[in-house]
C-alpha cells in the first residue's frame, strides 16, 4: 500500500487521492517532522532494510530525512526497476498520451493565426502556453514552448527570446501538453514568406529522415537501428555533422525517459513503448531544421500519435506568419 510523508495542510489532497495511501503528517515546526519521518520510518519497516529510490526525483533534502529516521537502512537506486515498469504503457497511458497529443496539436492550430511579423519568440511562445491551457493540457506542461527564428533555429535548446519574428525566416517550433500527467512532445519547423533555397532543401532532407526513422520502427529492432536510419538519409545528403543529437527520447510521466533512440543502445524496443523520431539539422548562424513526432510500437509496427502536418507554412513577406 503506498503511503505519503507530506505537510498537514496537504492533508485533503492524500485522503482524496485514487491511490489511497497511508498518510504521515507532520506541522510547521522542524521537530514535527523529524517525528513524523521517524514514525513513518518505524510502521513501514524501513529500519535496517535496503530501499529502493527514484534517483531522478527524491532530493537530497528528503533523502537525508529518511536516512536519520530510519538507522541502518541503506537507500539504493531503483531506477532499473522503475524503468522496467514504466517503459511499456498499457491501454490507459497511451489514451491520456493520445489526448496529450491532440491538446498540443489544437494548440498548435489555434496559435499560428495570432502569430505575426514583427512579434517576438517571446510573445509567441506565450501564445502558445495559453493555447495549451485553453486546450486542455494540464497546468504542469512538460517543459516551456520553444519558438525560436531564424539564426536562433539552429540552436535545439533555444530558450524564447526578444528576437522578432522576419521574413525569410524559419521557425522551429518545440512543444507539449500534459493529460492525466502524461505527456507530448512534438515539433514542427515553420517559414516565413521565402526563405533560403538550401534551408528549403534541409526541411526535405530532415522530413524524409523522419519518415525513414518511423519507418525502421517495430518491435524487436534495437533502438539504435532507429537512430541510425533516420541519421543516415541525413548523412547521404551531406549534411551529418549537423545532426547534433540523437534520433529520440522516450515519453510517458517525464519528458525524457526510456527507451532513448541513439546509437550504442542495443535494448530491442517492445509493444507499448512510447518516444519521439526528431531528426534536425542544424547550421549555425543561418538557421535549423527539426521535425518530431510521437511514435508507438503496436503488436505489427509503428502508429504515429501525431497527425499535425509536417510540411513549412510558407507566406508572403509582410503578411501573417
Amino acid at each position: 500500500r503506498p503511503a505519503l510523508i507530506l505537510p498537514e495542510f496537504e492533508r485533503t489532497k492524500g485522503e482524496t487521492s485514487p491511490l489511497k495511501p497511508q498518510l504521515f503528517t507532520y506541522a510547521e515546526d522542524p521537530l514535527s517532522r523529524t517525528e513524523t519521518f521517524e514514525a513513518a520510518a518505524r510502521q513501514l519497516g524501513l529500519l535496517g532494510r535496503r530501499v529502493g529510490v527514484e534517483p531522478l526525483r527524491l532530493r537530497v533534502f528528503e533523502l537525508r530525512l529518511l536516512e536519520s529516521a530510519a538507522q541502518g537502512a541503506q537507500f539504493v537506486s531503483a531506477e532499473e526497476l522503475i524503468t522496467s515498469v514504466r517503459v511499456a504503457k498499457d491501454e490507459a497511458e497511451v489514451a491520456s498520451m493520445r489526448r496529450a497529443v491532440r491538446v498540443a496539436e489544437s494548440a498548435l492550430e489555434a496559435t499560428l493565426p495570432l502569430l505575426k511579423l514583427g512579434m517576438t519568440e517571446r510573445e509567441a511562445a506565450a501564445e502558445l502556453t495559453v493555447q495549451l491551457l485553453r486546450a486542455g493540457s494540464d497546468s504542469e506542461l512538460p517543459f516551456p514552448p520553444i519558438v525560436a527564428s531564424g539564426p536562433n533555429s539552429a540552436l535545439p535548446h533555444a530558450v524564447p527570446s526578444d528576437r522578432r519574428l522576419q521574413a525569410g525566416d524559419l521557425v522551429v517550433v518545440d512543444w507539449g501538453a500534459t493529460v492525466d500527467g502524461y505527456i507530448s512532445d512534438l515539433t514542427r519547423t515553420l517559414a516565413i514568406g521565402t526563405v533560403d533555397p538550401e534551408l528549403v532543401n534541409v526541411h526535405a532532407i530532415v522530413l524524409e529522415a523522419t519518415r525513414a526513422g518511423v519507418a525502421a520502427v517495430r518491435p524487436g529492432v534495437p533502438a539504435a537501428e532507429v537512430d541510425r536510419a533516420a541519421r543516415a538519409v541525413i548523412e547521404a545528403a551531406g549534411y551529418g555533422e549537423y545532426f547534433t543529437h540523437r534520433t529520440g527520447h522516450g515519453l510517458g510521466m517525464d519528458v525524457h525517459e526510456d527507451p532513448y533512440i541513439r546509437e550504442g543502445n542495443a535494448k530491442p524496443l517492445e509493444v507499448g513503448n512510447v518516444f519521439t523520431v526528431e531528426p534536425g539539422v542544424y547550421l549555425a548562424g543561418v538557421g535549423g531544421v527539426r521535425i518530431e513526432d510521437d511514435v508507438l510500437i503496436t503488436e505489427n509496427g509503428a502508429e504515429s500519435l501525431s497527425t499535425f502536418p509536417r510540411r513549412s507554412a510558407t507566406t508572403s513577406p509582410g503578411s501573417r506568419a
